[in-house]
Order: structure tokens, then C-alpha cells, then sequence
């Protein structure tokens, strides 16, 4: 059995590859927080998570003053009872992002060591259900962007294999989102998905008339249409159209996905590997969706869910939005629109060690041993 024997924490602080604006927020810088393991044989796992913009050095406060000093001495293979017992000791914090998104570094770290240590990828470790998923793109569809480059955008990604485009929604008036949307689908055909995001900027009677718009396109999803806090609200808009509602990227906990799922509130789970708080709690939301018949859609961090989506039968797609390309040797594996998990023990990215070490945020690095 191999105890811990040091951990090393540190953050970067990444630009957007893109200029990436929603009906809220516009995407500035992704803090990324890491986490490294090292265990008394030496073999490491390296772990993170993100905020977008702001947040990042909250999560290295409380990672460096009241988590990794925790794991020293402990096996790292016991990982559920490591997550449970680090949860409850920051309980006053929790359920919350920041919380959740430091558990996360340190549980996707300490996969990466047992996938590592079983000389195992992570889709295999976790189930296997599949080596490659079909990939639907959010990178050309953002609220700024031109009409015309919007379909020219949605042309490229379909001539590449890929599934589906997702267009960000949340203009002023519905007429502006109707014009952009009827424009796709006019350049794309009726074989090609589009998904819409509304990043939680309608109250419900603004909701339901867009959703009356969607149905028009043959959307394949309505995506945070309300506050995501707002669960019976959700549960009423899902009852009353023909479109799936998407939730997930703005939950923090199992339960909470419990909640949505047993209201009928969520058509598509888009449960966030960083958000929720690691590996560990999102293969639980997987299978309880997987029990509820509903399709896993996961957020952002792609290199990542790529791994997780192939482990589980109810994954569908993977939302490509590209982000560790400097920070890594190679990227993920695409081929006529399909995504790859992994073949190499681990979670499946190839990090630049290099290129992260000269990255670093002065002054927010620690150690524990």
C-alpha cells in the first residue's frame, strides 16, 4: 500500500482561446487551479479544476489552509472515503463552488494516481462503455458574433463530422435570436443538431416565449433557460414544451441533480467534472441519470470529459470548446467529428510540465509533506 507523501498545489492563469460572451458574462481568463500527488513510490497524478475570470486564488486558500495537510500519510486508494472526509471537514463551505472546486482538483489528481498505478486509461477504469463520442461544437456560436459567421461557423463544424452547434441566445428582443437561429438552420439542413444556451438570463414567462421560438428550429436542447437554483421553475417550462430542457454546469452537488431529476426538471444532465466537485461525485450523477433514462452532456473541460463520457452508456455528445492547448503536448484525438478517449494510463491529458511550471501564478504555490 502506498500512503501520500507530498502535495504540491499551484495555479494558472490561462486567456481564452476565443473571445467567448454569453447573455451574462463574457469569459476573461481561466484560473486553473492543480493539484499534484505523489505517493511514497513515487508515481504522481496530477489533478484541476477552473473558474471563469475570477475565484481562482479562493480556491488556493483553501486547498493550501485546509485540505492538502489532510492528505499526507493517507492511501491514496481509498478515494471515496478522502473526498467524503475532506467534504466534512470544510462542511460550513459547503455546498458552494469554491469548495467543490478545490475537492475537485485533488479527487481528479488522485484518479489520475490509481489510474496510473493500475497502468490503466480513466474511460477503462470507470467502465469502458466506449472509446470515441460524437462532438457537437460551442466555440463559433457566442452571443457577439455575426450572423454570418455564425452559419459559416456551423458549415465548417458540420463539414468536419461534427453532430451539432450550439448558438448562444439572450439577444434583447426574441426577434434577434429567432433571425440567427433561422439562419443556421436554413445553411445546415434539418439533419444537423442545434443546441441553444441562454446562461440563466430569462425569468420563466420570457423562457416559455422563447421556448415557442426554439420549437420553430428543432432545437435539440434549451439550455439553462432560468437560474439554476430555481428547480421547480425548471420542472414547469420542461412540462410545457416539446423541447429538452439542459441543466448542470451551475450544480454543485449530487443532490442537487437528485432534485431536478426527480421533478422531471432536467431533460439533458450537463453535470461539470470541476463543478461538482470531482471525478468521484460526477459518476454518481452519471448512473442516477443513467437510472432515470436521461442523456449526460457535460460541460466545458473537454480533455477531460472525454475519458468520462466514453466510461458511461448515456453520453451522447462532448461539447468542444478547446482551452489546454498550451498547456499540453498533444491534444485530444478528433477524426470526422468524434472525439477519443485516451489510450495511456490515466485521465487521459498529456500535460506540458514545462509550459504549466512557467505559467505559474507567482506566490500561489504551496507544498504539503
Amino acid at each position: 500500500m502506498a500512503r501520500i507523501l507530498s502535495v504540491d498545489i499551484f495555479m494558472v492563469d490561462l486567456p481564452p482561446m476565443v473571445r467567448r460572451t454569453d447573455a451574462i458574462q463574457s469569459f476573461d481568463s481561466q484560473q486553473t487551479p492543480f493539484v499534484q500527488i505523489t505517493d511514497s513510490d513515487g508515481v504522481t497524478g496530477l489533478g484541476y479544476s477552473y473558474t471563469i475570470g475570477q475565484g481562482g486564488s479562493a480556491v488556493m486558500a483553501l486547498l493550501r489552509d485546509d485540505l492538502i495537510d489532510q492528505l499526507i500519510g493517507q492511501d491514496a486508494e481509498e478515494i471515496g472515503r478522502i473526498w467524503r472526509d475532506l467534504l466534512f471537514s470544510v462542511h460550513a463551505t459547503a455546498v458552494g463552488a469554491i469548495s467543490s472546486l478545490a475537492l475537485a482538483a485533488i479527487d481528479i489528481a488522485l484518479w489520475d494516481l490509481r489510474c496510473k498505478r493500475a497502468n490503466l486509461p480513466l474511460y477503462k477504469m470507470l467502465g469502458g462503455a466506449k472509446n470515441s463520442v460524437a462532438m457537437y461544437t460551442t466555440e463559433g456560436g457566442w452571443l457577439h458574433i455575426d450572423t454570418a459567421d455564425l452559419v459559416a461557423d456551423a458549415l465548417a463544424a458540420q463539414a468536419k463530422g461534427f453532430s451539432g452547434s450550439k448558438v448562444k441566445i439572450g439577444r434583447p428582443h426574441l426577434a434577434e435570436d429567432r433571425a440567427r437561429l433561422q439562419a443556421v438552420r436554413d445553411a445546415v439542413g434539418p439533419n444537423y443538431e442545434i443546441m441553444v444556451d441562454a446562461n440563466q438570463s430569462f425569468n420563466l414567462a420570457e423562457a416559455k416565449r422563447r421556448a415557442h421560438m426554439l420549437e420553430e428550429f428543432d432545437i435539440a436542447w434549451f439550455e439553462e433557460p432560468l437560474p439554476a437554483d430555481d428547480v421547480a421553475q425548471h420542472a414547469l417550462l420542461a412540462a410545457g414544451t416539446s423541447i429538452p430542457v439542459a441543466v448542470g454546469e451551475s450544480m454543485y452537488s449530487v443532490s442537487q441533480f437528485k432534485d431536478y431529476l426527480a421533478c422531471g426538471g432536467a431533460s439533458v444532465v450537463q453535470v461539470d467534472v470541476a463543478r461538482i466537485g470531482g471525478i468521484t461525485p460526477w459518476i454518481k450523477v452519471a448512473h442516477l441519470a443513467e437510472a432515470h433514462n436521461i442523456p449526460v452532456c457535460p460541460h466545458f473541460l473537454m480533455e477531460l470529459h472525454v475519458s468520462l463520457v466514453c466510461a458511461i452508456p448515456n453520453a451522447p455528445w462532448l461539447e468542444y470548446i478547446p482551452q489546454l492547448d498550451r498547456l499540453t503536448n498533444r491534444g485530444m484525438k478528433i477524426k470526422h467529428g468524434r472525439a477519443f478517449a485516451n489510450q495511456e494510463p490515466g485521465i487521459g491529458i498529456d500535460w506540458d510540465m514545462e509550459a504549466l511550471s512557467s505559467a505559474c501564478v507567482k506566490d500561489l504555490s504551496a507544498r504539503a509533506q
